[in-house]
């Protein structure tokens, strides 16, 4: 059993290096497609998302003109319609109904003569749906106060939502964006059903001349793979650059609190200090000051 598993294994790496030497290129042209649409689309569908979670957080009251309130609520709802049309259905269907739908409804008069842009267009509108609610739970994630304390101090809605809620709500919603781009490599892969040519298209080719469909799918898992993880680190980089340094100087000069023994060092390693070394060191510090003054207090005695 054992034997054959070797035997295979070594097989698999013929067939393997005999696929990649025939289509080696194609393969790097599709993973280089598919990274492009993926980042591209993501980037779009983070700007749609922000705009339908700015629209959907302005605020308005029964004393506000009846105008407002019904253009408000209009824009909601059509959101909402965009949101729950383009969450509950999968992406290869609606590839299929906006590629080859608008030039059937149109009579050719809506039609696409770029398959990339056609491509990005659909990715772009799918991550937005999705962003659109991880914006919105985004900017509910801010306290309010910081809404508030905008206003008083005379900001508009979009001032407050561009200087105060967005700089801290993206902190939060970076990892789900992150996670977007991730799952738009993956989904990427229905665009062979208009003709657009990443990665999986590419694979279906190979097959279809060759007949290893293993290999081939070897190949393509290890180019995803790739591609997802150096997305990852570049993400969780981002995340690091944005939290800032971790050797911090902490503010104890406040005599109130000094006075009041209110305040307290964060607990090493807690998401209050993150490792700080001065921290521990201050607290290493007081520590043997403590006892020293201790020691000093019994030998007077």
């Amino acid at each position: 059993m054992f034997q054959v598993f070797i035997q295979q294994c070594a097989q698999l790496g013929a067939d393997i290096s005999v696929t990649w030497a025939r289509y080696g290129q194609q393969y790097l042209a599709g993973m280089a497609n598919t990274f492009k649409l993926a980042l591209y689309a993501t980037f779009i569908g983070c700007v749609i998302g922000f705009i339908c979670g700015i629209l959907q957080t302005i605020p308005y009251s029964k004393n506000d003109n009846i105008i407002k309130r019904f253009f408000l609520k209009l824009i909601r709802v059509i959101i909402r319609i965009y949101v729950e049309v383009f969450r509950g259905t999968p992406m290869i269907l609606q590839a299929v109904f906006i590629y080859y739908g608008l030039p059937y409804f149109t009579g050719n008069a809506m039609r696409f003569d770029n398959i990339f842009n056609a491509s990005l267009l659909i990715v772009s509108i799918n991550t937005g749906a999705y962003m659109a609610e991880s914006v919105r739970g985004g900017f509910l994630s801010v306290d309010p106060g910081q809404t508030e304390g905008a206003k008083a101090l005379g900001m508009t809605h979009f001032q407050t939502m561009l200087y105060v809620i967005i700089p801290q709500a993206f902190r939060v919603l970076l990892p789900q964006i992150g996670n977007n781009l991730i799952i738009n490599i993956k989904d990427t892969s229905v665009m062979f059903i208009i003709g657009f040519g990443e990665l999986f298209s590419v694979h279906r080719a190979a097959v279809g001349a060759t007949y290893m469909y293993f290999p081939s799918a070897a190949i393509e898992m290890v180019a995803y793979f790739s591609m997802t993880i150096i997305s990852s680190i570049i993400i969780r980089f981002l995340e690091r650059v944005m939290d800032g340094s971790t050797n911090y100087k902490l503010v104890n000069s406040d005599q109130i609190v000094g006075s009041a023994g209110t305040y307290n060092y964060p607990v090493t390693g807690s998401p209050s200090d993150e490792h700080s070394k001065e921290a521990v060191y201050i607290q290493a510090k007081e520590k043997l000051e403590g006892t020293k003054v201790k020691t000093i207090g019994k030998e007077n005695d």
